[in-house]
């Protein structure tokens, strides 16, 4: 049913960044195509080997990367993409896409595409909470861009509140509401 339904999932650079390793396993046992496209804050914390040995396919990082055949990378990979996906999403790149800015590969492919695009929190509580955080999610959402909240949790800097990325299980349930 979903086969050949390609996402592309931005992964950014938030300590949850462990869990785009099984969210990328488990869209792959419902038979989506995974093409990942990494910022490069998010380098520092994995590798993009390991997520293009999990994905099977080429992790895309840089805006200006050389193309493997002649192609404009974000547009093409914007026309590519059923659904953009970013699982962990920072508050960086929700201000980024709230605002406009295309500075990045992953930004210029929100930008570009016409595919639904989720968008999964993972950060501080009070980053979370934060008034311009807020307002930013607020935006997106009236723009038509969906969200997995956070969930209430261990956050990394050891206190419990929300912030942490959504169960894996509930983002590739909302993943596959859109097929």
């Amino acid at each position: 049913m979903l086969k050949g339904k390609n996402i592309i999932l931005g992964v950014t650079a938030s300590i949850a960044i462990y869990k785009a390793c099984e969210i990328i396993r488990r869209l792959k046992e419902e038979n989506f195509c995974v093409t990942v496209v990494m910022t490069q804050e998010a380098e520092k914390l994995i590798s993009p080997i390991v997520l293009q040995s999990l994905s099977a396919n080429r992790v895309y990082r840089g805006l200006f990367d050389t193309p493997e055949a002649w192609e404009i990378g974000h547009i093409s990979l914007a026309e590519k993409a059923d659904l953009v996906l970013i699982a962990p999403a920072t508050a960086n790149i929700i201000g980024k896409i709230a605002s406009g800015i295309s500075d990045d590969l992953l930004t210029c492919i929100v930008c570009a595409t016409k595919a639904p695009v989720l968008i999964c929190p993972a950060m501080n509580e009070d980053m979370y909470k934060n008034k311009i955080t807020q307002a930013n999610i607020q935006k997106l959402k009236s723009l038509g861009i969906h969200f997995v909240g956070p969930i209430k949790a261990r956050l990394a800097c050891g206190k419990i509140g929300i912030g942490c990325l959504a169960e894996v299980e509930t983002i590739i349930k909302d993943t596959k509401r859109f097929f």
